[in-house]
């Protein structure tokens, strides 16, 4: 069995081939090497961070299947702080327009230390940003961004950090090893 943790960049498709032949984006294909390994979940194109590849049906199902309510933690940098009501909301799970989420684990977070995100994400000087830690158990499409947005603190940078045991520590934007 291979398991490989990657930290997909920016702009990077989470699949080895871009179906739309009309454009040339990056997909996995241009880090990863490797046979027979396919992604266990989805990264959205526009979103950073840990992505599991395996070889293993069995595993990448236990991985991406949200009926097995495996923790994710994402590092979101959102528009204006928070405040007590909107981080009780998110904990409590918000109503969203495929229904209402599954209480997350919400924090506010230092400024971590990564990487520039090649573009920039926009900045506004009269508006301020925060960074939260957030958690959850389900997978639904663009989940975080929709759920941030539904508090009314848009997600400007997302970076999934964790997936279970696994973790981005150490991991450079573009860069893999066996997990």
């Amino acid at each position: 069995m291979t398991l490989i943790a990657f930290n997909k960049p920016y702009d990077v498709l989470s699949q080895f081939t871009d179906r739309n032949a009309a454009t040339t984006r990056a997909t996995l294909s241009d880090y990863i090497d490797l046979p027979n390994v396919y992604p266990a979940g989805r990264l959205d194109r526009d979103s950073e961070g840990l992505l599991l590849l395996t070889d293993d049906g069995r595993l990448q199902a236990r991985i991406a299947d949200p009926k097995f309510k495996l923790p994710k933690t994402y590092l979101v940098q959102v528009e204006r702080e928070p405040d007590a009501a909107a981080l009780a909301a998110l904990r409590r799970g918000v109503m969203l327009k495929d229904g209402p989420t599954r209480p997350a684990e919400v924090e506010r977070s230092d400024d971590p230390a990564l990487w520039p995100r090649v573009p920039p994400i926009r900045v506004r000087a009269t508006i301020p940003d925060c960074w939260l830690r957030l958690t959850i158990r389900e997978g639904r499409n663009r989940q975080v961004r929709r759920m941030t947005a539904a508090v009314g603190h848009p997600t400007l940078r997302l970076i999934r950090w964790r997936i279970g045991d696994w973790t981005l520590d150490g991991l450079a934007p573009g860069a893999w090893r066996v997990a």
